[in-house]
This record gives structure tokens, sequence and C-alpha cells, in this order.
């Protein structure tokens, strides 16, 4: 059989099936067994491993990373990635009482663990990963840009135990390079609209640091994530902070989206146990922006709510906070 080539490798990660774009919906599972997977191949462990022997770290992984319910389905992309591409990418072995399970449906998590069922990258794409030096770094750093957004990269990389130092140029086999991801275009004056708009100042604790003219450490985040369809318009933006931006994005606060109140999550939580340090902030108001056409949108707000915020939320006196949850 002849050796997958460099691009037939990166066409096999972009083709994995994720949530359909128009639901803009969160769903990191794959994306972050993947990388847990990449990690052990740099790290020279064998391409097949036990559900059993990765399941803590991908239950701490979506509990750090995911929506609040991710960890309850953390066995999903395990058995669901051989689906993609045919079983190209990703192989299971199974014992003989689930080989005839249907490959849709995915086992109970009872069922993944009473079985001990192991799974890892096909042969051929392991010697390929392998063949091609740089080639693991370079498919880590596109499933991080297509999946989370930058605050949270090396945090993942890290957490997984992945080293993107290596050559960012696989070798190319004679092939045209081209670009992993395959994210849409940001629009570079989202961030001065939304900046300016809060008058260049966090609008959760007023940092308005500048070094001459430039903003030193404020950055435009996006409500609904960029790499989840979230729009580059004002209402779609916050000026935070680098590190309101990283907590913004752990889903350790949200804004209550009647008042636009912060509300800092029952997770999060100080070093006093008590409504100090970063806590400080929960329950006041978002410093406005200058016009109403950048007020953040409800909608937005619904999805970071349902997406990235850790519930539960810590109290909040009035009014009552957050979205109808009753069919979580």
């Amino acid at each position: 059989m002849k050796a997958l080539s460099a691009d037939q490798i990166r066409h096999l990660f972009r083709s994995i099936r994720r949530a359909p774009s128009r639901e803009s919906r969160y769903a990191p599972h794959k994306p972050l067994l993947l990388l847990v997977a990449l990690a052990r191949l740099q790290q020279g462990q064998p391409r097949q491993f036990s559900f059993k022997a990765v399941e803590p770290e991908l239950k701490q992984l979506l509990t750090e990373f995911g929506p609040s319910n991710a960890p309850n389905t953390r066995h999903l992309p395990f058995w669901h990635l051989h689906t993609d591409e045919q079983g190209k990418l990703w192989e299971l072995r199974l014992p003989a009482d689930l080989r005839q399970h249907p490959r849709g449906k995915a086992p109970s998590l009872r069922a993944i663990r009473r079985d001990d069922i192991s799974a890892g990258f096909s042969t051929e794409v392991e010697q390929a990963l392998r063949a091609h030096p740089g080639l693991v770094a370079e498919i880590a750093r596109g499933l991080l840009q297509d999946s989370f957004p930058e605050t949270l990269h090396e945090d993942i990389a890290q957490a997984v135990g992945l080293d993107l130092t290596e050559s960012a140029h696989a070798a190319r086999d004679g092939e045209e390079a081209f670009a992993y991801s395959q994210r849409r275009q940001r629009n570079k004056a989202f961030r001065d609209r939304v900046l300016r708009a809060y008058e260049y100042r966090c609008c959760v604790c007023g940092f308005d640091l500048r070094l001459g003219h430039m903003p030193a450490g404020l950055e435009a985040a996006h409500i609904q994530w960029h790499t989840v369809g979230g729009p580059d318009i004002e209402p779609n933006g916050l000026s935070l902070c680098a590190l309101h931006h990283k907590l913004f994005d752990l889903g350790a606060f949200t804004l209550e989206p009647s008042s636009l109140r912060i509300v800092f999550s029952e997770h999060a939580i100080s070093g006093g146990r008590g409504m100090t340090g970063e806590l400080r902030h929960h329950g006041q108001h978002l410093l406005q922006p200058l016009r109403d056409q950048a007020i953040p949108g409800t909608n937005f707000l619904a999805w970071h709510w349902g997406n990235v915020f850790k519930r539960e939320a810590r109290q909040l006196v009035e009014p009552k906070i957050g979205f109808d949850t009753r069919s979580d």
C-alpha cells in the first residue's frame, strides 16, 4: 500500500465531522481527543490505547475547556471518530460482541469501560505522521485554530502535553503547500471598532494602560467565538484586558442579558473564599459602550451561557439571572 502523503493526512484531519455550522454549537470532543492522541504519538507511545487509559484526562479536559455538560459525553468521540472518512483516520479494536454494533450509535459509557475498548490512529496515519517532521505540531496547531479561541491554545497544548515548537514546515514530498486551517478570515477592523466603542478600556475592570498611543494588554473578545460562526460586529464584541478575556473564554464569568451585570460561576473560587480578588466584580454592571449599537446582543450572550459559561452561576440578589435551561 502506498504511503499517505502529508497533504492526504491534512485532508483526513480537516474532514472530521463536527456540529453543523448553522447550529453554532461548540463541540470540542473530537478535537480534544485528537490532540491527546497526537501528544501520545509525539511522546513515542503506542498508536492505540484503551478508553480507560485516557478517560480521566478527557474528562478533565472537557471540564476545563468544554461546555458544562461536555464531560458526560466524553466517550462519544472515541467511538464516532472511526466513522469519519470510512475509518481511514481512526481505528477501533472491538470485542466480538460489539463488532456488529451499529457504527452510527455509540455504546454507553459503561459498555465502553466494561469491554475495555481501544482505539487510535490507523497504521497508515501513524506511519505518515512519524515520517513527516513537524506534521504532528502543524496538525495540532490547525485543530487549535479551528476549534478554540487563541486565548486557550497554549493552555490546551500544555494540558495534553503537546510540543508546538516543532518546525512549522512539514515535509511536502514535492506537493504544493497549503494552509491546514479553514477558518473564516477575521475582519481586521473588528478590534479597533470594539475597543473604540468602550473607550479603550476593559469593560469589566476599567484597565486602560497605553504605551504611547497604543493600548497595551487590551483585546477585542468575541462573545460567540469566531471559530463557531460568531460575527465580527460590535454587539458580539467586548473590550477586555488579557486577563478578563481569558477568564471569559474559560467560562469563569458571563453577562446577565437584561441588566448586563457580570456573573461569576460557582466554580470560580477566590483564594480567600470570599468576594475578593476577581470576585469583587461579581454583580457589578458592565462598563457601557459609547453607542447603543455596540451593546452586547442577547443572542450572543445566550450562546456564551449555553456553550462556554461554567454553570451554575453565583447568585445575584436582583434580578434573577440566566437563561431557561429546563431542557438540559
